[in-house]
C-alpha cells in the first residue's frame, strides 16, 4: 500500500515539475541544478524547457529550446565541467529538432576550455599556425560533429585534448536563428575521460610526369609503372596520376581513347595496386554507351575498382569535344580514411571541392592539367583538407605544380622534375589550428552558408 502511495505521490511530482518546466521566457522556469540559460539579447530569447527524466526511465532528461511565432531566436543551455588540463576527453550529446530547416547550423553544440579564472584557456599547440611567430593562441570553442539523420535523433561528439591550463569545460547547447514555432531537444551531454586520439597515418604520394611516348593507351599506361613502384618502395598508401593519361600526346581524340570503366586501363592499375598493397588515382576518359566523361579512377589494393569521378566543370575544350560533365560528387572509404577526387578545371570553381568534404573527404586526390596554383591553396585551406596534384605542367612555370598541399594550403611536398615522385606522411587525426578560429575545419558545417541546399 505504501508503495502505491509513493508511486502516485511520485507521478503528481513529476507532472508538476514538468507544466513548471513547460513554462515560457517570460515566466518562472525550472533550472536543474549547475545549469543556466542564456541569451545573446533579451529580445530574442526563446522559450526553455526542462523534462526531467520520469520514475521507471519511460522520459530521458531533456533541455528544449523552442521559438514563438518570431524568426531569428537564439539561446542556450549551458554547463559546466571540471576537467583536467592535458587529459583527453569524449564528449557527446543526443539532439531532436523539429520544424528546422538546417539543423547543421541552428542546434548545435560548443564546448570552451576555462581556467580557474573562468577564462579562455591558450593552447601550446604545435599544430597552430600563427601571424605572430611563438604567440601561444586562445583555445577556441570546440564544435562537435554530427552523425546520422538531422530530423531524428541524432548524435554530436568529438574527442578532445583539453589544454594544460584548463580546470572547466563549459558545454553549451545552443539554438540558432531558428524558425517560427521550430523547436532543438537535447538530452544531458557527456564528457568523460577517455584514452589519446590515435593516430591515423597516410603516406600520401604523387608522380610528376609527361606519358610522351606512344600513341596507344597500353604504351602510355605502361609509362607509369616504374614510378608507381618507387611511391610503393616509401611505403604510400596513395598514388595520385595526372589527368586523361592515356589522351596525353597520343595524337588521338578523346572518342578514341575512351573506354568502359572498369576497362583495360583501370584494370591494369588495378593489377599495380594489388602487387604494391596501395591505392591508385588514375586520370582516363571513360565511354558510357554514347557518352564521353573525363573520370578520375580509384583502384584499390585488392585490385578492384573503388570508384570512379566524373569531372562535372568542363572547359571549352572539351565541351567543344563532346564531352558530357558528371554530376556526382562521391567520397570512397579507404583503409586510411575517406577520399574524394576531382580533375583540373574544377579547381577553378569552390563548389567540387566544397561538395566533396561536405561528404567528408579527408583527402582530395586532383589529377589536373592546369590551373592556378594559388586555387589549389584556396581549394586547401577553404576546406581544411589534404589536396594532392598531379599534373604535366613544368615547375618552372607560374602555374599549377604537382604537389601535396596541406590544411593550411601550403605545399607540404612539392616535384622539380619530370619523372619524380613526390611523398608526405600525414596524421588525418590531427586537427589544425588558425589564429582566432582553432579547428576551422570542425565549424565548416555549422557556419557554411544555406545557399538554398536542402540538405541539413
Amino acid at each position: 500500500m505504501r508503495t502505491r502511495v509513493f508511486q502516485i505521490c511520485r507521478f503528481f511530482q513529476i507532472a508538476v515539475l514538468s507544466c513548471l518546466a513547460g513554462l515560457t521566457s517570460g515566466s518562472e522556469l525550472v533550472i536543474p541544478d549547475g545549469w543556466e540559460t542564456t541569451t545573446p539579447r533579451d529580445e530574442i530569447k526563446p522559450i526553455f524547457q526542462w523534462i526531467p527524466s520520469h520514475a521507471g526511465g519511460s522520459t530521458t532528461e531533456r533541455f528544449t529550446i523552442k521559438a514563438d511565432h518570431r524568426s531569428g531566436l537564439s539561446g542556450a543551455w549551458v554547463t559546466t565541467k571540471p576537467v583536467k588540463g592535458g587529459d583527453w576527453y569524449r564528449f557527446r550529446v543526443n539532439r531532436r529538432t523539429t520544424g528546422m530547416m538546417l539543423a547543421r547550423r541552428s542546434a548545435i553544440a560548443r564546448v570552451i576550455w576555462l581556467n580557474k579564472e573562468s577564462k579562455a584557456v591558450l593552447r601550446p599547440d604545435p599544430t597552430f599556425t600563427s601571424y605572430r611567430p611563438g604567440e601561444r593562441p586562445r583555445a577556441e570553442p570546440e564544435f562537435p560533429s554530427q552523425s546520422g539523420d538531422s530530423n531524428q535523433w541524432t548524435t554530436l561528439s568529438g574527442l578532445y585534448h583539453a589544454p594544460a591550463d584548463a580546470v572547466t569545460a563549459r558545454i553549451e547547447l545552443h539554438f540558432r536563428w531558428g524558425e517560427p514555432n521550430s523547436s532543438v531537444h537535447w538530452s544531458k551531454p557527456i564528457l568523460e575521460k577517455s584514452k589519446p586520439a590515435a593516430k591515423r597515418i597516410a603516406r600520401l604520394a604523387a608522380i610528376h610526369y609527361q606519358p610522351r611516348e606512344g600513341t596507344t593507351a597500353s604504351d602510355k599506361r605502361e609509362q607509369f609503372a616504374s614510378l608507381i613502384n618507387q611511391a610503393a618502395q616509401q611505403q604510400a598508401d596513395l598514388v595520385v596520376l595526372p589527368e586523361t593519361l592515356t589522351y596525353y600526346s597520343s595524337g588521338k581524340s578523346f572518342s578514341d581513347v575512351a573506354e568502359a570503366i572498369p576497362g583495360p586501363s583501370s584494370n591494369y592499375f588495378g593489377k599495380l595496386a594489388k602487387q604494391h598493397d596501395l591505392y591508385i588515382v588514375a586520370g582516363l576518359v571513360e565511354r558510357d554507351q554514347h557518352l564521353l566523361y573525363n573520370v578520375a579512377v580509384l583502384m584499390g589494393p585488392d585490385g578492384n575498382l573503388v570508384g570512379k569521378y566524373r569531372k562535372t566543370t568542363l572547359p571549352r575544350g572539351e565541351i567543344e569535344a563532346g564531352l558530357t560533365p558528371g554530376d556526382e560528387y562521391p567520397v570512397f572509404e579507404t583503409r586510411f580514411g575517406k577520399v574524394g577526387m576531382m580533375i583540373c578545371y574544377d579547381g577553378f570553381f569552390p563548389e567540387v571541392a566544397r561538395e566533396l568534404s561536405n561528404r567528408g573527404a579527408e583527402v582530395i586526390a586532383w589529377p589536373v592539367w592546369g590551373c592556378n596554383p594559388l586555387l589549389a591553396s584556396a581549394r586547401a585551406c577553404e576546406n581544411h583538407i589534404y589536396l594532392i596534384s598531379s599534373t604535366y605542367t613544368e615547375s618552372k612555370r607560374n602555374w599549377i605544380r604537382t604537389a601535396i598541399y596541406g590544411h593550411d594550403g601550403k605545399p607540404l611536398a612539392a616535384a622539380d622534375e619530370f619523372g619524380t615522385v613526390i611523398l608526405t606522411e600525414v596524421d588525418l587525426n590531427r586537427p589544425t589550428y588558425w589564429h582566432s578560429l582553432g579547428d576551422f575545419q570542425s565549424q565548416i558545417q555549422p557556419h557554411r552558408p544555406r545557399l538554398n541546399d536542402p540538405r541539413p
